[in-house]
């Protein structure tokens, strides 16, 4: 008699039952013993709704975003990152200086076309300064605020010149984390401050040439100057505005 081996005891309930061998292996097969509930999708069990498009910045009102603040560290390693990446592409501090100098140009033409769309936006009839001390005082206010946070510490006129004019910043936010190497100590970063400045008087037709000055004293390590030299036909038109 021929014997036939035992089936394995986890197939023991498929061996007694009427199905044939291609039934129970098949997928398909019309026995309700392995049929198991369809799983809910996830969006469905937790109720969720599904994310829509992200909103473009562009769409966004400009006037809402007045008061919102930059995460300082966020600003300050931006800032240091540029420097770095400057000063590998350099051949000495001016033209590090020049290069800083340049990138606040452009910082500084949006900055003054900022304002002044919020102010055309907000005011019914508004101003725009045509005057040197009134603009130097709306930048050592009004700019330094929308850009730092503070206005400027302080606004002095040079006594030997009469072109000249400076606005002092006791601790710029953007040298605060900055070490400057001791071959060199001339370096200012606050050249980049001083090209926004540049470009805000440029563009409300007053030309000069700013720079800046790194000059500590004892009470403030990181004192910055600002120093503005006007153009002789800002001179000549203030003397006629007279």
């Amino acid at each position: 008699m021929q014997q036939y081996s035992q089936p394995h005891p986890r197939f023991s309930v498929l061996s007694g039952s009427s199905l044939s061998s291609a039934e129970h292996l098949s997928p398909t097969a019309s026995s309700t013993r392995f049929s198991l509930p369809s799983a809910p999708s996830i969006n469905t069990a937790i109720g969720t709704p599904k994310p829509g498009p992200r909103p473009n910045i562009y769409d966004r009102n400009i006037n809402k975003t007045r008061t919102s603040e930059v995460s300082a560290s966020a600003l300050t390693f931006l800032f240091s990152e540029v420097v770095q990446y400057t000063q590998k592409r350099v051949s000495g501090i001016n033209d590090l200086e020049r290069r800083l100098n340049t990138l606040g140009y452009r910082v500084g033409t949006r900055v003054l076309e900022l304002m002044v769309w919020r102010a055309e936006s907000s005011s019914k009839a508004p101003k725009r300064e045509i005057r040197f001390l009134p603009a130097l005082m709306a930048i050592h206010t009004q700019v330094w605020r929308a850009v730092f946070g503070r206005p400027a510490d302080a606004i002095e006129k040079s006594v030997e010149n009469e072109d000249e004019y400076m606005i002092i910043d006791n601790d710029p936010p953007i040298e605060r984390h900055i070490s400057v190497p001791r071959d060199m100590n001339q370096l200012s970063c606050s050249s980049f401050t001083a090209g926004i400045v540049e470009a805000v008087l440029d563009g409300l037709g007053l030309p000069a040439r700013v720079t800046a000055h790194h000059t500590p004293t004892q009470q403030f390590s990181s004192r910055t100057t600002i120093l503005i030299k006007l153009d002789k036909s800002v001179l000549e038109r203030e003397e006629i505005l007279k």
